[in-house]
Protein backbone atom coordinates (compact mmCIF):
# COMPACT_ATOMS: atom_id res chain seq x y z
CA UNK A 1 0.00 0.00 0.00
CA UNK A 2 0.98 3.42 -0.99
CA UNK A 3 0.59 6.38 1.39
CA UNK A 4 -2.51 7.62 1.30
CA UNK A 5 -1.65 11.31 0.46
CA UNK A 6 -0.13 9.91 -3.01
CA UNK A 7 -3.06 8.27 -4.16
CA UNK A 8 -5.55 11.39 -2.90
CA UNK A 9 -5.19 12.98 -6.41
CA UNK A 10 -5.69 9.56 -8.31
CA UNK A 11 -8.78 9.06 -6.60
CA UNK A 12 -10.29 12.58 -7.10
CA UNK A 13 -9.23 12.45 -10.82
CA UNK A 14 -12.34 9.78 -10.97
CA UNK A 15 -14.95 11.10 -8.01
CA UNK A 16 -14.75 14.82 -9.48
CA UNK A 17 -16.65 12.96 -12.52
CA UNK A 18 -19.31 12.31 -9.83
CA UNK A 19 -18.16 8.34 -9.66
CA UNK A 20 -18.64 6.94 -6.05
CA UNK A 21 -16.00 5.25 -4.44
CA UNK A 22 -16.68 2.43 -2.48
CA UNK A 23 -13.97 1.34 0.35
CA UNK A 24 -15.34 -1.44 1.84
CA UNK A 25 -16.74 -4.87 0.23
CA UNK A 26 -20.25 -3.87 2.48
CA UNK A 27 -20.29 -0.80 -0.22
CA UNK A 28 -19.45 -3.48 -3.08
CA UNK A 29 -22.04 -5.06 -2.09
CA UNK A 30 -25.00 -2.55 -1.61
CA UNK A 31 -24.25 -0.92 -4.36
CA UNK A 32 -23.89 -3.84 -7.34
CA UNK A 33 -26.78 -5.82 -5.96
CA UNK A 34 -29.35 -3.02 -7.31
CA UNK A 35 -30.95 -3.10 -10.66
CA UNK A 36 -29.76 -1.16 -13.56
CA UNK A 37 -26.18 -0.49 -15.09
CA UNK A 38 -23.51 -0.09 -12.99
CA UNK A 39 -19.78 1.28 -14.37
CA UNK A 40 -16.71 0.25 -12.18
CA UNK A 41 -13.51 1.47 -12.07
CA UNK A 42 -10.90 0.16 -11.24
CA UNK A 43 -8.37 2.23 -10.34
CA UNK A 44 -4.94 1.97 -10.03
CA UNK A 45 -1.34 3.68 -8.89
CA UNK A 46 -0.12 2.24 -11.60
CA UNK A 47 1.36 5.20 -13.93
CA UNK A 48 1.29 3.98 -17.42
CA UNK A 49 -2.13 2.17 -17.96
CA UNK A 50 -4.27 3.96 -15.14
CA UNK A 51 -2.47 7.26 -15.40
CA UNK A 52 -4.18 7.21 -19.43
CA UNK A 53 -7.39 4.76 -18.22
CA UNK A 54 -8.44 7.93 -16.17
CA UNK A 55 -8.64 10.32 -18.65
CA UNK A 56 -10.26 8.12 -21.18
CA UNK A 57 -13.16 7.40 -18.42
CA UNK A 58 -13.59 11.45 -18.89
CA UNK A 59 -13.75 11.86 -22.41
CA UNK A 60 -16.06 9.05 -22.69
CA UNK A 61 -18.36 10.22 -19.97
CA UNK A 62 -18.41 13.56 -21.94
CA UNK A 63 -20.41 11.92 -24.95
CA UNK A 64 -21.49 8.14 -24.18
CA UNK A 65 -24.47 7.19 -22.58
CA UNK A 66 -24.43 7.18 -19.02
CA UNK A 67 -24.63 4.05 -16.75
CA UNK A 68 -27.59 4.33 -14.08
CA UNK A 69 -24.59 4.53 -11.40
CA UNK A 70 -20.65 4.54 -11.30
CA UNK A 71 -17.83 3.43 -8.75
CA UNK A 72 -14.48 2.92 -8.03
CA UNK A 73 -12.39 0.67 -6.20
CA UNK A 74 -8.48 1.16 -5.86
CA UNK A 75 -6.73 -1.98 -5.89
CA UNK A 76 -3.81 -2.27 -3.24
CA UNK A 77 -5.06 0.45 -1.56
CA UNK A 78 -8.98 -0.27 -0.88
CA UNK A 79 -8.19 -4.54 -0.80
CA UNK A 80 -11.71 -5.95 0.38
CA UNK A 81 -13.80 -3.67 -1.97
CA UNK A 82 -11.26 -4.27 -4.57
CA UNK A 83 -11.94 -8.01 -4.25
CA UNK A 84 -15.41 -7.74 -3.81
CA UNK A 85 -15.90 -6.10 -7.19
CA UNK A 86 -13.89 -8.61 -8.58
CA UNK A 87 -16.47 -11.37 -7.04
CA UNK A 88 -18.77 -10.08 -10.09
CA UNK A 89 -16.73 -9.72 -12.81
CA UNK A 90 -17.53 -13.13 -13.45
CA UNK A 91 -14.96 -14.97 -15.31
CA UNK A 92 -12.80 -12.38 -15.50
CA UNK A 93 -9.38 -12.31 -14.48
CA UNK A 94 -8.10 -9.55 -11.91
CA UNK A 95 -7.02 -6.72 -13.71
CA UNK A 96 -5.88 -3.24 -12.74
CA UNK A 97 -6.72 -1.04 -13.71
CA UNK A 98 -10.20 -1.75 -16.00
CA UNK A 99 -13.28 -1.19 -16.27
CA UNK A 100 -16.60 -3.28 -16.27
CA UNK A 101 -20.24 -2.39 -17.00
CA UNK A 102 -22.68 -4.33 -14.92
CA UNK A 103 -26.43 -5.25 -15.73
CA UNK A 104 -28.42 -5.98 -12.69
CA UNK A 105 -25.27 -6.90 -11.35
CA UNK A 106 -24.25 -9.59 -14.16
CA UNK A 107 -21.23 -8.72 -16.22
CA UNK A 108 -21.74 -7.59 -19.50
CA UNK A 109 -18.46 -6.05 -20.50
CA UNK A 110 -15.02 -5.36 -19.36
CA UNK A 111 -12.01 -3.62 -20.11
CA UNK A 112 -8.76 -5.24 -18.53
CA UNK A 113 -5.70 -3.79 -18.62
CA UNK A 114 -4.83 -5.69 -21.80
CA UNK A 115 -7.26 -3.22 -23.41
CA UNK A 116 -5.80 -0.17 -21.64
CA UNK A 117 -1.93 -0.17 -21.31
CA UNK A 118 -0.32 0.18 -24.51
CA UNK A 119 -3.36 2.59 -25.82
CA UNK A 120 -3.75 6.13 -25.56
CA UNK A 121 -6.60 7.18 -23.76
CA UNK A 122 -8.51 9.11 -26.79
CA UNK A 123 -8.63 5.11 -28.39
CA UNK A 124 -9.71 3.56 -25.11
CA UNK A 125 -11.89 6.35 -24.03
CA UNK A 126 -13.51 5.66 -27.67
CA UNK A 127 -14.41 1.78 -26.93
CA UNK A 128 -15.26 2.82 -23.28
CA UNK A 129 -18.16 5.09 -25.22
CA UNK A 130 -19.37 2.62 -27.56
CA UNK A 131 -19.26 -0.25 -24.76
CA UNK A 132 -21.52 2.53 -22.55
CA UNK A 133 -23.84 3.53 -25.25
CA UNK A 134 -24.15 -0.42 -26.21
CA UNK A 135 -24.98 -1.90 -22.57
CA UNK A 136 -26.60 1.81 -20.94
CA UNK A 137 -28.98 3.04 -23.41
CA UNK A 138 -32.50 3.25 -22.11
CA UNK A 139 -34.92 1.08 -24.52
CA UNK A 140 -37.30 3.13 -26.45
CA UNK A 141 -40.92 3.15 -25.48
CA UNK A 142 -43.63 1.97 -28.00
Amino acid sequence: MYPEIMVIPMREELTRLGIEELRTAEAVDHALKGSGTSMVVVNSICGCAAGRMRPAVRMALEKATHPDKAFTVFAGQDTEATERARGYFTGQLPSSPSIAILRDGQLVYMMARRDIESREAPAIAADLKAALDKFCARPVAS
